[in-house]
């Protein structure tokens, strides 16, 4: 029995499943996770010592790779003089000062702990902005685990076959609207079936919760619209994108401006870290300046804001980074959709500069229906030989793949031919 085997028979009897989020379970593909004991640049090392290229990347905030060395330096300083607070700090405030001042449409911000939190957040207030109940969501988009959000999500829920979650009330769901992504007419509709009580549409503006589905041409601008003509806020989920695709997320990326935004552990470089914000009459909403209460006693760690605003003044002062990312993505995704034509396998490969997947479907994947058409299955047996040499993915059809500025052509090289072994 391997250290990993051993650690997981420990956890099953006192965590559910094992695992402490249900995307870290390796259920679906028939084998037991792995175990982490350290990581760096664009390797991880799990508590046997084997060594794994990670295309996780902690989901997606690693995006200069792990350890960074300035980034751990900033995190050592800080915890020198405590870990937390619960008090106000000046981190807090140069977090958002430095935010607000690159991000043209994020006048205020509010830190939270979580993207779940954040998303929570946002629609708490977009509803106490507009006076509306109603939310459009987007099969297949996933926003966190509160219950409003969690109709039709995708991500470990879309894994683990449950379309919904057991413990949520019909109450809490009542005002979620469902829509078809990359379908304005489907939005429009549920616009009009609202009676004028839509307050926001929320949407990841590239879907990454069921696998990689990119927005098609006038989608996001179609949203926007809609949103202006029936006086509700528009809420980019950038939980994912944000800090990614351009410093200025999907919005910069696609030239659409939300009203809302939504960010994860990228703005902590991978702590425990969420914020939401947006223009300054919907945030001044917010308590204590508004009536929209939204609380978090540990908001703003001094050591989530270290690590975060080391990492994002980083790749502030470096935008070529972005540009080295994007190059990245198209040789590994190129070179994914190259040796699939080789072989003449028609397998759907959709990415958008640094995410990406691999479908196993011939058909084309533009939302959560063609989505689940992919043959999980097969997706299982490339997952485990992947595995076993040294390629560490998610252990699921519906996530993403992460590139990160670690990543170098040796290592996108080496995952190419292990591909190109397997599907021989």
């Amino acid at each position: 029995m391997t250290k990993s085997e051993e650690m997981f028979s420990r956890a099953v009897k006192k965590i559910p499943g094992g695992v402490n989020s249900p995307v870290r379970a390796y259920g679906a593909i028939g084998e037991n996770p792995r175990f982490i004991e350290k990581a760096n640049g664009c390797k991880i090392y799990d508590v046997d010592g084997k060594e794994y290229i990670d295309f996780i990347c902690s989901w997606g905030p690693m995006i200069l790779g792990h350890n960074h060395p300035a980034i751990r330096e900033a995190v050592i300083k800080a915890s020198e003089r405590g870990l937390s607070y619960g008090c106000a700090t000046e981190a807090e405030v140069e977090m958002a000062e430095f935010i607000c001042s690159k991000i043209p449409h994020v006048e205020m911000i509010r830190m939270v702990n979580s993207g779940t939190e954040a998303v929570m957040s946002a629609i708490r207030v977009a509803r106490g902005f507009t006076n509306k109940d109603k939310i459009i969501k987007f099969a297949g988009c996933y926003h966190g685990h509160s219950d409003s959000m969690l109709v039709s999500a995708g991500s470990g829920v879309m894994t683990s076959g449950v379309p919904d979650s057991a413990g949520v009330p019909k109450g809490c769901t009542q005002d979620t609207m469902l829509a078809v992504y990359n379908d304005v007419s489907s939005v429009e509709k549920l616009f009009m079936e609202g009676d004028d009580q839509v307050a926001a549409v929320i949407v990841e503006p590239v879907g990454a919760n069921m696998g990689v589905v990119p927005p098609k041409e006038g989608f996001l601008e179609g949203l926007r619209k809609l949103c202006d003509k029936h006086h509700a806020l528009l809420i980019f989920d950038e939980v994912i994108t944000g800090f990614r695709l351009k410093f200025d997320g999907a919005a910069g990326y696609y030239g659409v401006t939300p009203d809302l935004v939504t960010y994860g552990k990228i703005i902590g470089a991978g702590m425990p870290v969420g914020a939401y914000g947006g223009r300054k009459e919907i945030m001044t909403k917010v308590s204590p300046a508004g009536p929209v209460y939204q609380a978090g006693t540990l908001s703003g760690n001094p050591i989530a804001m270290a690590a975060g605003l080391a990492q994002l003044k980083i790749l502030d002062a470096q935008p070529e980074i972005y540009l080295r990312l994007e190059k990245k993505g198209k040789l590994l995704f190129d070179g994914m959709k190259e040796i699939l034509n080789r072989k003449n396998l028609k397998y759907q490969v959709n990415c958008v500069s640094s995410l990406g997947c691999i479908f196993f479907t011939e058909n084309v994947v533009e939302d959560y229906i063609s989505a689940k058409q992919s043959d999980t299955h097969k997706f299982a047996e490339y997952f485990k030989y992947m595995l076993h040499h040294g390629i560490h993915l998610a252990p699921s059809q519906f996530e993403a793949i992460f590139v990160s500025d670690a990543h170098t052509q040796k290592e996108i090289d080496q995952y190419l031919q292990c591909l190109d072994d397997y599907l021989k």
